[in-house]
C-alpha cells in the first residue's frame, strides 16, 4: 500500500474501510457503488489510489480513470481512459450515435468482468465529458444487479465554488444506490500531529504557524512542510512565497485555485487583495468595514453574485482557510496562504484592485480609514477625493493618538496631484507629525518644501511657525526666529499675521539667552515706538518678560493680562495669548483660572502642526501640578535623550521623585544627562534647580548650591531675576548656612524675600521668609517662620507644600523654646504631607518630633481623609463610572499612573470593587 494504515487520517481510514468492504463484496459476487467527496486538497486521490492497490493485491483487475478540464470536448474520454484501447469505437463512423457507442463500451466492460472482479477507479468524476458522465451515471444504475461482480469507486469534489456546478454524479441515483463518504478538512489537532511527526522536536509555536498556514488542507500542509524541510532546525514560516523553495506550496495554492474555477479564483483574490489592505488597520480599530457588507463588496469588485461569495466565504471558513478575526471579517488563515493566493498577480493588478476596493468602499460608506487603508497599497488615483479621504483618515489617526498611522496617510497623499495651496498644507501638517516623531529625518526638508510654496498669507504663517517651532527644538532658535523673520518681511499689509510671527519669534526665543535678549530687545523698542502694532498676544508677551525680571507685582501682571483677554483676538492669536496669560497666572498663584486657561488654549490647536505655543501650554499644566503638589499628576516621565537635553518635564519628574521619596530613582535621573552637552535653554536652568534639589535631599549640598548658584547665573543672564520662576537664591541659602557660611545665606535670603515681596504672591513671599527665618535664627527667625506660617495658612490651597515646609521650619525653631507647640506644629506638618504623599517632608517631621522626644505622630492612614488630592480626585471620577482610560485622559495621565493611585484608594479605604466607591467615599 502507499501509506500504513495506522499513518492515515482518521477520515481516510474510515473511507479505506468502506472500500475495503466494497471490494470484498465485489470479489464475492456484488458490484456497489462507492463515492468519495471532499474538497481540493482533503485526500480523495490518495484513498482512492490506495483502495486500488488493495485491490489489486487481492486479485482483482483495476480499471482508472483520472479526469480533466481538457476531457470535455472529447466524448467518452473518460471511459476510454477506463477500459483502454477499444478498436471496434470508431469504425461504425462519425455518424454513429451516444446510445450505439455506450452500449459497446458496456460490452467491452462486461467483457472485461467475465475474466475476473473488476475496481473501476474513476478521479474527479466533476470533471469528466457528458457522455462518460451519463455513461457512469447508467453503470452505477445498475452496478449492484450485473452478472459480473463491478466495483466502480470514484471521487468528486464537493467544494462549494463561485461558479454554480453541474449536477453531480448521485444527482440523478437513489440514494440506496450509493455508498458516500466525505472527507472533511483536517482538525487543528490533527494538522499538528502531521507537522510533529515530521518535525519531532520542533517548537510548540512553530507547530502552530504550520497549522495556521496549512489552513486545514492536508495538501497546503504536507506542501508547506515539504518547503520547509531542512537539515537542523526547521527554517521558520515566512510570510511570502518568495522565501519558500521549492514552491511547492505556491503550485499547491494555484492547484486549489484552478480546482475552483475562475469566478472563485478572481473573488479568492479581490479577497487576498482587501486583505492586504487590513494589515494596516491598528490594533482594535474602531473604523472597520462592517463583515456582513463583505461579501456584497467581493461581489462588486469580481462581478461575482452577491449570494454565492457569501456562501463561498461562509464555507471557506468552515474549511479552515479563511479565519474570522476580531470584527468578524473571515481573513485568509496565514499571510503566506493570502501572499500565495496573488502569486502571479502583477503588483499592478493588486494596486488597481486596491483602488478599486477604495472607491467601492466609499461608494457604500465605509469608515473613512477603512477606504484609505486600501489607498495606501493602490497605484496613484489622480481625482480629488483620493486625498481628501487620506488627509481625514490622518486627521482622524492624529485625534485617537496614533502618530505614525497618520505619517502613513499624509505621505501616500502626497503621492496624488494637488494645487500648490493644498500640498503646502498637507506638506505643513505632515512635517509637523515627522519632527514632532523624532523617527524621521524628513520633517524639517518637508516644511522647508511647505514654506517655499506659494499659499495664502495664514497658511505661509503656519508653515513658519512649524518649521521655526521644529528648528528651536533642535536647538537652532537663531534659525527659527530668521525664519520668522523672512516671513514677517514679505508679508505686506497683514500686521495681525505679522504681530503672531513677532510673539513665536518671542517662545521660541526662549531656547537661546542671547537670542532671547535680541527679540525682546526689538519688541519692547516697537512697543515704545508704535504700540498700535503690537497686538495683544505680544503685549502679554512684555508682561510675562517684566514680571520675570522682577519688575511688577502680580496682582498688576494679572490686571493687564485679564484686561488682554477681555479684547477680541484673532483665532490664530488667541494661543499665544492664552498660554501667556496661563503661564502668568500660574506665577500669581491663580491655579485654577490657569488651569482653564490652559485647557482653552490646547482646545484651540490644531492637532497634529507644530505650534511654538503646545509644549509651552503643556509646560504650564506641569508647571501647575508641580505648585499644588500634585506629583504623580506630572506627565509620563519622558526618556532621557543625551543629544536633547534635559526639559522641564524632567525637572518636574526629578523634584516629584525626591519628594515622593523614590530616591534611586531620583539619582538615576539626575545623573542620566551630561549638562556640558546640553543646549542652553531655560530648561536646562529648570534642570539644574532640580538637580541641586536632589542632591540637598541627599545630603550633598557642595553639589547643590553649585546647581543653584550655576542655574541663578545662567536665569539672570537671561534677565529672569523674579524668584517665581526658579527660587534659586533661597535654595542656595540653605545649602550655604548648611556649608557653614551663614553671611552669604543671610544675603541671598534678604535678596530673595526682596523679589518676592515685589512680585507678592503667598507662594513666594512665604518660602522667602521661611528661608530667612532659618538663617536668621534666634526670636528674629522664629518671627519670619511664624509671618510664612499666617501667610500661607491664609494662602490657596495651591501652597499647601510650601505650608508644609514653613510649619516644619516653625517647628523646628520652636522645639528649642516651646516644646508643646513645637510638636503642634510637627504633627500638622507630618499630617499634611501624608496627604500630599510628600514622603520626604513627612519623613523629616517625624525625625524633628523624634529628636524633640515626642513619639511618632498617629496619621490617619484609612479612611476618605487619608487621601492624597490625585487619589481623591481620580476616585471622584471612578465613582461617577469613567473607566481608567476615560480618567487617564480626562487628567492628562498614563492609565498605569490611574491604577496605581486607584490600587492605593482601594486599600485605604477598606473596599475591594469599583461599585463600593461611591458609598465609601461618602462615609466620611
Amino acid at each position: 500500500m502507499s501509506q500504513a494504515h495506522h499513518d492515515r487520517p482518521r477520515e481516510h481510514r474510515e473511507a479505506a474501510a468502506l472500500l475495503a468492504d466494497a471490494a470484498a463484496r465485489a470479489r464475492a459476487g456484488t458490484g456497489s457503488l462507492v463515492l468519495l467527496r471532499g474538497a481540493t486538497g482533503t485526500g480523495r486521490t490518495t484513498v482512492l489510489e490506495a483502495a486500488a492497490a488493495d485491490a489489486a493485491a487481492h486479485g482483482m483487475r483495476v480499471l482508472r480513470a483520472r479526469c480533466s478540464p481538457g476531457d470535455a470536448a472529447a466524448p467518452f474520454a473518460t471511459v476510454l481512459q477506463l477500459l483502454g484501447l477499444v478498436p471496434e469505437f470508431d469504425e461504425p463512423g462519425p455518424a454513429a450515435s451516444e446510445r450505439d457507442r455506450a452500449a459497446l463500451l458496456r460490452r467491452v466492460l462486461r467483457s472485461y468482468a467475465d475474466e475476473s472482479p473488476l475496481l473501476l477507479a474513476v478521479d474527479d468524476i466533476h470533471l469528466a465529458d457528458a457522455p462518460s458522465h451519463r455513461w457512469l451515471v447508467e453503470i452505477a444504475r445498475h452496478v449492484g444487479r450485473l452478472r459480473q461482480p463491478v466495483l466502480l469507486a470514484v471521487t468528486e469534489r464537493s467544494q462549494y465554488d463561485i461558479d454554480v456546478p453541474t449536477p453531480g454524479l448521485t444527482h440523478t441515483l437513489s440514494p440506496a444506490l450509493v455508498h458516500t463518504h466525505t472527507l472533511a478538512p483536517f482538525t487543528p489537532d490533527r494538522a499538528a500531529f502531521v507537522v510533529r511527526a515530521k518535525f519531532p522536536s520542533a517548537r510548540p509555536s512553530w507547530v502552530a504557524d504550520c497549522v495556521r498556514a496549512g489552513a486545514g488542507s492536508p495538501l497546503l500542509l504536507r506542501a508547506l512542510l515539504d518547503d520547509l524541510a531542512a537539515p537542523g532546525v526547521p527554517r521558520p514560516v515566512p510570510e511570502t512565497t518568495a522565501a519558500l523553495y521549492p514552491g511547492e506550496y505556491s503550485a499547491a495554492v494555484s492547484w486549489w485555485l484552478d480546482s475552483a474555477g475562475p469566478g472563485t479564483a478572481e473573488v479568492a483574490r479581490a479577497l487576498a487583495a482587501l486583505d492586504e489592505g487590513w494589515d494596516h488597520a491598528p490594533a482594535g480599530a474602531e473604523d472597520v468595514e462592517p463583515a456582513g457588507q463583505l461579501g456584497d463588496l467581493l461581489a462588486e469588485l469580481a462581478g461575482a453574485d452577491p449570494a454565492r461569495v457569501a456562501g463561498w466565504l461562509t464555507a471557506m471558513t468552515g474549511l479552515g482557510l479563511l479565519r474570522p478575526d476580531a470584527d468578524g471579517r473571515p481573513r485568509y488563515a496565514h499571510p503566506l496562504l493570502r501572499d500565495a493566493v496573488l502569486t502571479g498577480v502583477p503588483m499592478t493588478r493588486r494596486r488597481a484592485a486596491h483602488r478599486a476596493a477604495a472607491e467601492a468602499m466609499l461608494h457604500r460608506g465605509a469608515p473613512t480609514e477603512a477606504v484609505a487603508r486600501q489607498l495606501l497599497v493602490s497605484d496613484r488615483v489622480g481625482t480629488a477625493w483620493a486625498p481628501g479621504v487620506l488627509q481625514e483618515a490622518g486627521a482622524l489617526a492624529v485625534r485617537d493618538g496614533r502618530p505614525d498611522d497618520a505619517v502613513e496617510y499624509l505621505r501616500r497623499a502626497l503621492d496624488e496631484t494637488l494645487p500648490d495651496e493644498r500640498r503646502q498644507r498637507l506638506l505643513t501638517e505632515l512635517g509637523s507629525l515627522e519632527c514632532a516623531g523624532r523617527g524621521s529625518s524628513a520633517g524639517i526638508p518637508r516644511l522647508t518644501e511647505a514654506l517655499a510654496l506659494p499659499g495664502r498669507p495664514q497658511d505661509r504663517v503656519r508653515a513658519a511657525m512649524a518649521l521655526g517651532t521644529a528648528l528651536a527644538g533642535r536647538g537652532r532658535a537663531r534659525a527659527a526666529v530668521e525664519v520668522l523673520r523672512g516671513v514677517d518681511e514679505q508679508l505686506v499689509g497683514h500686521p495681525d499675521l505679522a504681530g503672531i510671527l513677532h510673539s513665536a519669534s518671542a517662545l521660541l526665543s526662549e531656547q537661546d539667552q542671547t537670542v532671547r535678549r535680541e527679540v525682546y530687545r526689538s519688541l519692547c523698542e516697537r512697543a515704545q515706538s508704535a504700540p498700535e502694532l503690537v497686538g495683544p498676544a505680544t503685549r502679554a508677551l512684555l508682561v510675562r518678560f517684566v514680571a520675570t525680571a522682577g519688575l511688577t507685582s502680580a496682582e498688576d501682571a494679572m490686571r493687564q493680562v485679564r484686561d488682554l483677554l477681555a479684547e477680541p483676538a484673532d483665532p490664530m492669536t488667541e494661543p499665544f495669548l492664552l498660554g501667556t496669560a496661563a503661564t502668568i497666572a500660574q506665577w500669581a498663584d491663580e491655579l485654577d483660572e490657569a488651569d482653564r486657561l490652559v485647557e482653552r488654549g490646547l482646545a484651540g490647536q490644531r492637532p497634529g502642526m507644530l505650534h511654538p505655543m503646545h509644549q509651552a501650554l503643556l509646560n504650564t499644566r506641569a508647571d501647575i501640578a508641580a505648585v499644588r503638589g500634585e506629583w504623580a499628576d506630572l506627565p509620563v516621565e519622558p526618556p532621557v535623550r543625551l543629544h536633547d537635553g534635559p526639559s522641564n518635564v524632567h525637572a518636574h519628574t526629578l523634584i516629584a521623585l525626591v519628594e515622593t521619596g523614590r530616591t534611586v530613582e531620583a539619582r538615576r535621573l539626575a545623573d542620566g544627562f551630561d549638562l556640558r552637552e546640553a543646549p542652553d535653554s531655560w530648561e536646562l536652568n529648570r534642570f539644574l534647580y532640580a538637580r541641586g534639589v536632589q542632591r540637598a535631599a541627599a545630603g550633598d549640598h557642595a553639589g547643590a548650591l553649585h546647581d543653584f548658584l550655576e542655574c541663578g547665573r545662567r536665569q539672570t543672564a537671561r534677565d529672569v531675576i523674579s524668584p517665581v520662576v526658579t527660587p534659586w537664591r533661597s535654595a542656595a541659602a540653605e545649602c550655604r548656612l548648611a556649608l557653614g557660611d551663614p553671611r552669604e545665606a543671610l544675603m541671598l535670603a534678604e535678596e530673595e524675600l526682596r523679589l518676592a515681596r515685589e512680585w507678592g504672591t503667598p507662594r513666594t513671599v512665604g518660602r522667602a521668609l521661611r528661608v530667612l527665618g532659618t538663617v536668621t535664627g534666634g526670636r528674629r527667625g522664629l518671627e519670619l517662620a511664624e509671618q510664612s506660617v499666617r501667610l500661607l495658612r491664609a494662602a490657596p490651597a495651591a501652597t499647601e507644600p510650601e505650608l508644609v515646609a514653613a510649619l516644619l521650619a516653625q517647628g523646628r525653631q520652636l522645639t528649642a523654646v516651646e516644646g508643646a507647640r513645637a510638636r503642634e506644629c510637627l504633627r500638622e506638618a507630618a499630617e499634611r504631607a501624608e496627604r500630599l504623599g510628600a514622603l520626604r517632608l513627612r519623613t523629616l517631621a517625624e525625625e524633628a518630633l523624634r529628636e524633640g522626644g515626642a513619639r511618632r505622630p498617629a496619621l490617619v492612614r484609612t479612611g476618605s481623609r487619608s487621601l492624597t488630592g490625585s487619589e481623591r480626585r481620580i476616585a471622584q471620577l471612578a465613582a461617577q463610572g469613567r473607566t481608567n482610560t476615560e480618567i487617564a485622559g480626562l487628567l492628562h495621565l498614563a492609565r498605569r499612573t490611574v491604577e496605581t493611585h486607584l490600587t492605593s484608594t482601594y486599600k485605604k479605604l477598606g473596599i475591594r470593587r469599583r461599585g463600593e466607591l461611591p458609598q465609601a467615599l461618602g462615609a466620611d
